[in-house]
């Protein structure tokens, strides 16, 4: 079955410039039905109000960080199915170990480019 390329994606990060980036690349991507939070508990709000079909969300936010925004998707049922691909400036062993363990689908390296989340999001939804 092919990507849906209007699902609705949820683009998570602090830091507006980044948002601006990462929708640029999906857009680039075709993707168009990109929804952005600056936090993690704004992104919860948005993902209960249904209907996403993919979270690219930063790690390094506050007051709530990506792992524990992944780790309350990962223990809502009706949120837990939505793949999840995190976004780091680290790529510290032990950052990609907890983010496995809480159940992340991918994981990114900054800085990155279009080719490479496409083929990120490809690993999770499949090709597109």
């Amino acid at each position: 079955m092919p990507v849906d390329k209007n699902m609705k994606v949820l683009v998570v990060d602090d830091y507006r410039t980044m948002l601006r980036i990462l929708r640029n690349l999906l857009r680039q991507l075709d993707f168009r039905n990109v929804h952005e939070a600056t936090d993690g508990t704004e992104a919860l709000l948005k993902l209960r109000e249904g209907g996403f079909g993919l979270v690219i969300s930063d790690w390094n936010m506050e007051p709530m960080t990506g792992i524990q925004l992944l780790r309350e998707v990962r223990a809502d049922d009706k949120l837990r199915h939505i793949p999840f691909i995190m976004v780091t400036a680290e790529s510290k062993p032990e950052n990609v170990i907890a983010a496995k363990q809480a159940g992340v689908s991918n994981y990114i390296v900054k800085p990155f480019n279009a080719e490479t989340l496409k083929a990120k999001m490809a690993s999770v939804l499949g090709e597109f």
